[in-house]
């Protein structure tokens, strides 16, 4: 006798915005508990192929997240058990569900009974036999064209910034490789920001949270340097060849004043809020802090020569406007006053600024930023008297997933709509309007750390999701840059790796155990486009100000961004749409114009990440999602997390300077075209 489990999703009154909200919890549940099979009630094949990739990544629950969900449902579930009470669902509603039994594939995790699989795989075949979602296509075709005799600005490569809240990270040994990489995807340095450079402990990272004891206190007082832990973080960054973005914070221990609450722990773990403790106070005194920054940025010249490390940008603190900081907003004027004057001390002409503040798109952070601007342009410095120092601004911007109908749903509009604010205030000010801009986190939510297991909105960051929303991210901040006429160098990812977590938790990463994850080859693109960046028009394209008003929620955003050099061209073209549900894909021709007279031939290289192409995690979740891989497997997704070609190279024939590539590309794909001659 086998146990059959019926109405999961009790026709969607399970899901509550403060109960269950996807389709992973409610069938995860049920398939925790000893039944032998599942009927599920779908009306589309796109529900169907959901089910399905459900239930191929399926892991049975440990107790405590079944008594969490029975938690979450208890104050509802009798109303999603309403079909008990009535007697069943009328004749009228059950016949607008195919009471599917599911495939194959899933059937593996829930049925012993061989003969058992046999009927039911059979009974989904049978109900329906058209091609899964994502391998149908749009009936027209996108016309997207490039025009290499136009351009519209150079390329700065804001792509090659990255960062990660535990510094320690640094020196473990996925993330000695990942820094590696990193060098490696980019002809120009690339840029490291870590938290906690300054933050008293020791050297164990946890999530959120890292040190270095850089500082501590005699008992008379005086300052004590230990700079064993920082100098292994500095020395990986210059065996990878990568250069540091120095954030200067958080605040050591025994310089930090003592809260206004009295006592307070120094250290706050998570899931608790990090920053609640005393490492995020002011200083006790300012002079100290002033002369800590001297004495850091003193001994890093001598390290590693004055002239490396006027190559490095400092930044004062991070995010100051919210709990980051537990001073008034001119304490962090104070404070950034202060930690210019020390870095300026031990090297001058060095590049400082800040103020590394939350999105300005939220009008308390915007009043932040603009405040800060103003101390800049008329105020002066706490320190030295003087005029005060800024040779970038820096602030943030992020995105805003959530679950709605049981998938995830992105929010670029908010990052760019962040992005767009600050421009707009650094563009009011003359004297600092043509500074370099970094947006030091550019990110599409806030918490890297943040699993998807805490939060399922966070799903997205395993495929090629992640990837295709950083392609369009990246066009409209270039193009926002244009509008407000401003200088922006970076979008810096905060994503990095977390040591020793399962094998795709579902963090804000760029790689796993040492398995490189989709986004990372994004940056891969994009590293091989370089010098200026040319006209492109597309008929799929969802316009700016359609973005930055209601994101693309309706059509998707099928559109390019390309660059030329004297002897190459490269255009890199999505399909992104803010709905992570099965869609189909659309036929794409990409025609490019303005080749060089002369030029009768040109080398076409094609990369992709879709479903099946630069794809880890479809490996790893075919394999059947192993969390201790075989040396084989382990071999397989490694290969399977490198940028992949789509085809072989191949010549292609110029007529009247055109070339006309002809492609499919399925929704929340990305590809690199590129053209050498």
């Amino acid at each position: 006798m086998g146990i059959v489990g019926m109405k999961v999703p009790a026709l969607g009154n399970i899901f509550k915005p403060n109960g269950l909200t996807t389709m992973e919890q409610a069938m995860g549940y049920v398939l925790t508990l000893p039944v032998s099979t599942v009927i599920v009630g779908i009306k589309t094949i796109a529900e169907l192929e959901e089910i399905v990739r459900i239930a191929r990544t399926f892991a049975p629950f440990a107790p405590e997240e079944m008594a969490r969900l029975e938690d979450l449902t208890e104050p509802y579930y009798e109303d999603a058990t309403f079909f008990k009470r009535r007697g069943g669902i009328s004749v009228k509603t059950a016949s607008k569900f195919s009471l599917v039994f599911l495939a194959a594939s899933f059937l593996e995790f829930v049925l012993p009974v061989p003969e058992q699989g046999k009927i039911c795989a059979q009974a989904a075949a049978n109900r329906n036999t058209a091609p899964p979602v994502s391998e149908q296509t749009a009936e027209k075709p996108v016309v997207i064209r490039v025009d290499l005799a136009e351009p519209t600005g150079t390329y700065s490569p804001i792509y090659r910034w990255f960062g990660y809240d535990e510094a320690n990270y640094t020196t473990m040994r996925h993330g000695v490789e990942l820094l590696r990489e990193l060098h490696d995807l980019s002809e120009v340095p690339v840029y490291i920001r870590a938290h906690h450079l300054l933050t008293s402990g020791n050297g164990v990272p946890e999530l959120k949270w890292s040190s270095t004891n850089v500082y501590s206190e005699d008992a008379n007082g005086n300052p004590v340097y230990d700079f064993k832990i920082l100098d292994g973080i500095f020395d990986a960054y210059k065996a990878a060849g990568v250069r540091p973005m120095v954030e200067l914070g958080f605040m050591p221990k025994d310089l930090a004043a003592e809260g206004a609450g009295g006592s307070e722990p120094y250290q706050v773990h998570y899931p608790q809020r990090t920053t609640s403790g005393a490492s995020n106070n002011p200083p006790k005194d300012y002079r100290k802090w002033g002369e800590l920054v001297r004495v850091v940025t003193s001994h890093l010249v001598h390290r590693y020569g004055r002239e490396t490390v006027l190559s490095w940008y400092f930044e004062v603190w991070n995010e100051p406007d919210i709990d980051y900081w537990h001073g008034t907003p001119e304490d962090y004027w104070k404070l950034y006053d202060y930690a210019v004057a020390g870095v300026r001390a031990a090297l001058p002409g060095a590049r400082v600024g800040g103020p590394a503040s939350t999105g300005p798109g939220n009008p308390k952070a915007a009043k932040f930023l603009d405040d800060f601007l103003a101390h800049v342009d008329h105020g002066r410095s706490a320190a030295t008297g003087g005029s005060v120092p800024l040779d970038f601004i820096s602030f943030h911007a992020k995105g805003h997933p959530e679950i709605v109908d049981g998938h995830v749903r992105m929010g670029l509009a908010n990052e760019l709509r962040d992005a767009a604010k600050g421009f707009e205030l650094v563009a009011k000010y003359p004297k600092v309007r043509n500074l370099p801009i970094i947006i030091s986190e550019a990110d599409p939510e806030g918490c890297a750390a943040c699993s998807m297991k805490v939060n399922p909105a966070n799903a997205y960051r395993n495929g090629p999701l992640y990837a295709t929303y950083t392609a369009a991210a990246m066009k409209s901040l270039f193009d926002l840059q244009d509008r407000s006429k401003v200088n922006l160098i970076a979008m810096l990812s905060w994503s990095f790796e977390f040591e020793g977590k399962d094998y795709f938790e579902g963090f804000r990463t760029l790689a796993t155990n040492g398995i490189d994850k989709p986004v990372l080859d994004f940056f891969r693109m994009a590293g091989l486009m370089s010098g200026q960046r040319v006209t492109t028009s597309s008929d799929g394209e969802v316009p700016l100000g359609d973005i930055l008003s209601k994101g693309v929620t309706q059509a998707p955003d099928v559109d390019a961004l390309a660059t030329k050099t004297e002897h190459e061209a490269a255009v890199i073209v999505w399909n992104y749409h803010d709905d992570d549900v099965p869609a189909p894909g659309s036929e794409v021709q990409v025609t490019v114009a303005g080749i060089p007279a002369g030029v009768k031939r040109v080398l076409l290289e094609h990369y992709q990440i879709d479903d099946t192409h630069s794809n880890s995690y479809a490996a790893w979740k075919a394999m059947g999602s192993p969390q201790s891989p075989t040396p084989e497997q382990y071999a397989q997704l490694k290969a399977a997390g490198q940028l992949e070609l789509l085809g072989s190279p191949e010549w292609l024939d110029v007529r009247d300077g055109k070339v006309t590539i002809e492609t499919n590309l399925p929704r929340q794909a990305t590809s690199l075209v590129r053209l050498k001659w």
